[in-house]
C-alpha cells in the first residue's frame, strides 16, 4: 500500500473534490460558480499532491508553455464567467499537458475486467490505440539524449 503525509492526503482529497465540481458543474450547464471552485480546488489539489515547487516546474517547462497558457488562460476566462470557452481553453490545455500519462492509464484500464472488454470493441479500438500511442516527443528527446550522453561519457 502506498503511504501518503498528512498534506498528500489532503491533496487527494481537494483533487477529487475539485473534479467533483468540474464534473457536476459541466452537467449543470457550465454553471460558472462550480466551475470556478472546482478549477480552484484541482490547482490546489494537484499542489499539495506533489508539491509546490514540483508543480511549478511541470506546468513551467519550456516545452508546455503552450499547453499550460490553455489550461491557465481557461482557468482564468472561467473565473472572469465565460464558462463554456474557458472550458474549451481548459480541456485542449489539459490534454496537452497531460498526454504523456495517456498511455499508462490506457494500458491499465485495458487490464480492468470490463473496462478492458469494452476499450477492444472494434470502433473503439481504433480510437484508443491512437491515444494509447507512446510516440511523445517528449519521450524521444529523452531519450536521445540520454543516449547521446551516454555516448558522450564513453569517449
Amino acid at each position: 500500500m502506498i503511504s501518503l503525509t498528512d498534506t498528500q492526503k489532503i491533496g487527494m482529497g481537494l483533487t477529487g473534490f475539485g473534479v467533483f465540481f468540474l464534473f457536476f458543474g459541466m452537467i449543470l450547464f457550465f454553471d460558472k460558480a462550480l466551475l470556478a471552485i472546482g478549477n480552484v480546488l484541482f490547482v490546489a489539489g494537484l499542489a499539495f499532491v506533489i508539491g509546490l515547487e514540483r508543480t511549478f516546474r511541470f506546468f513551467f517547462q519550456k516545452h508546455k508553455m503552450k499547453a499550460t497558457g490553455f489550461f491557465l488562460g481557461g482557468v482564468f476566462v472561467v473565473l472572469i464567467g465565460w464558462p463554456l470557452i474557458g472550458m474549451i481553453f481548459e480541456i485542449y490545455g489539459f490534454f496537452l499537458l497531460f498526454r504523456g500519462f495517456f498511455p499508462v492509464v490506457v494500458g491499465f484500464i485495458r487490464r480492468v475486467p470490463v473496462l478492458g472488454s469494452l476499450l477492444n470493441l472494434s470502433g473503439i479500438r481504433s480510437f484508443v490505440d491512437k491515444v494509447g500511442e507512446s510516440n511523445n516527443m517528449e519521450f524521444k528527446t529523452y531519450s536521445l539524449q540520454s543516449t547521446s550522453s551516454k555516448i558522450a561519457k564513453k569517449q
